[in-house]
């Protein structure tokens, strides 16, 4: 089972938050993104929620590579 520590990930406002929240949320929810990153993230990539953003195929497709390279 996956866990993290939402405190390291999460702006504040969002840290009591419910994951059904959390995933509807704009991707400002996520420590170190800004609402203008949002929006450039929503231009590029029609990204608007934090579950958008985790569905992203580029993600994924990032998220295996640097799997491989971690498994050598």
């Amino acid at each position: 089972m996956a866990s993290i520590d939402l405190d390291k990930v999460l702006d504040k406002a969002w840290a009591d938050k419910s994951l059904t929240e959390i995933l509807a949320a704009p991707v400002g929810a996520l420590k170190g993104l800004s609402d203008r990153d949002g929006e450039l993230l929503q231009e590029a990539f029609g990204v608007k929620t934090v579950a958008d953003l985790a569905d992203l195929k580029y993600v994924r497709w990032a998220q295996a590579l640097a799997a491989l390279d971690s498994a050598k």
